[in-house]
């Protein structure tokens, strides 16, 4: 499979993923430079701390609505939940808030239908993924969520508008988005313990992974479907 189609996507591609991660990089240094305190992650931990269940439930609350509104990237929520709560914890907070998001976003388009999904949505990624998921079951649904970069939280809004149960679409998210998720917590907790090498690295696959995702939606989604025709259930 050819992963861009053009010599000027790859280009793209690239440009892409070392402005995303320099971007990364200087943040760091900015913020090291001029908010030192935010590294001291004991003390920030131990502030955080203060606030007892509110501040973990402040980041299920955004990773949830990021979901449904999408003010911000889900991977930065869970970034920074690695970085303040720690690999483990910060994996539980981001899948739960995601969790919660796609559950919402669900019911609502099945509650009000499509002129609500219509509403929120562009029109031409409707209409690019218009019917992708009634044509797909859960093994090709699996394997589309699982790759970073695709319009996941689109999906979760149009597979309300099919006969599909709430608990069996949650069953396919919470496995297929839980591998990008656990990388991303993981470099936030990689940041605060002051590894900043592996954290980028982390990062850096998961924003390339994003990249390919992105740049080949139309591709992918046919892929996916032709691997579920094949298979023998």
């Amino acid at each position: 499979m050819r992963v861009f189609s053009s010599r000027e996507d790859r280009r793209r591609a690239l440009f892409i993923l070392v402005v995303g991660v320099a971007s990364l990089a200087a943040l760091y240094v900015a913020i090291r430079r001029y908010a030192p305190f935010v590294f001291d992650v004991v003390a920030l931990r131990t502030w955080i701390g203060q606030f007892g269940v509110f501040a973990p439930l402040v980041f299920v609350v955004v990773q949830a609505a990021q979901v449904v509104v999408a003010p911000i990237p889900g991977q930065v929520v869970a970034l920074v939940s690695g970085y303040l709560f720690g690999s483990i914890p910060g994996t539980i907070y981001s899948l739960t808030g995601v969790l919660i998001g796609s559950a919402v976003a669900f019911s609502l388009a099945k509650r009000y239908g499509r002129a609500l999904v219509e509403e929120m949505l562009h029109e031409d990624v409707v209409t690019r993924f218009d019917g992708f998921v009634s044509r797909v079951g859960l093994p090709g649904l699996l394997a589309f969520v699982l790759i970073p970069g695709l319009p996941d939280d689109v999906i979760c809004f149009l597979a309300g508008l099919t006969t599909w149960r709430l608990r069996t679409f949650i069953a396919v998210i919470s496995i297929g988005r839980l591998p990008a998720y656990v990388l991303t917590v993981f470099a936030g907790g990689e940041f605060a313990d002051g590894q900043l090498t592996s954290g980028l690295l982390l990062v850096g696959m998961v924003v390339s992974l994003s990249v390919v995702g992105y740049r080949n939606q139309d591709t992918i989604q046919d892929l996916v479907q032709q691997f579920e025709a094949r298979l023998p259930f």
